[in-house]
């Protein structure tokens, strides 16, 4: 850690964590103060991070595509994710689910990420967006 960080009070093991809905929040004595988000306020942003995947094969991502099933977060930042590919024997399937992981990683406020390649039910194209239909000229 840097000196600037160590005079700033980062490092110091005393970072207090805010709860946003607690009307009367205790902020000690200058410690630096960690904000707790809400799991729905994690929802938007972890759905950006995952509109930034894209299968390799296909010019539209996988959250588009109708590829990630359920995001469940907990109230402590940790997500479980389920999700599909196109077809089981797609090329990328042992590397989507940790292009995914890495992904949703980079949202301030997640904590651990579980990210489940699940086959039930089975993709359509049902399950794509407008804007995806639109951009593959299925629309």
């Amino acid at each position: 850690m840097n000196r600037l960080a160590r005079f700033a009070g980062f490092g110091s093991g005393e970072e207090q964590i805010v709860d946003r809905d607690d009307p009367n929040p205790s902020v000690g004595n200058g410690d630096a103060v960690v904000e707790k988000m809400s799991a729905e306020e994690l929802r938007e942003p972890i759905i950006a991070a995952l509109r930034q995947v894209h299968d390799p094969e296909i010019p539209v991502n996988i959250y588009d595509l109708g590829l990630i099933y359920t995001i469940d977060i907990a109230d402590n930042g940790n997500v479980n994710i389920d999700m599909t590919l196109t077809a089981p024997a797609c090329p990328v399937a042992g590397m989507m689910p940790v292009m995914v992981k890495d992904a949703v990683q980079k949202v301030e406020g997640v904590g651990e990420i579980k990210v489940e390649l699940v086959w039930d039910p089975p993709w359509t194209q049902e399950k794509m967006s407008e804007e995806a239909l639109l951009s593959l000229g299925m629309l």
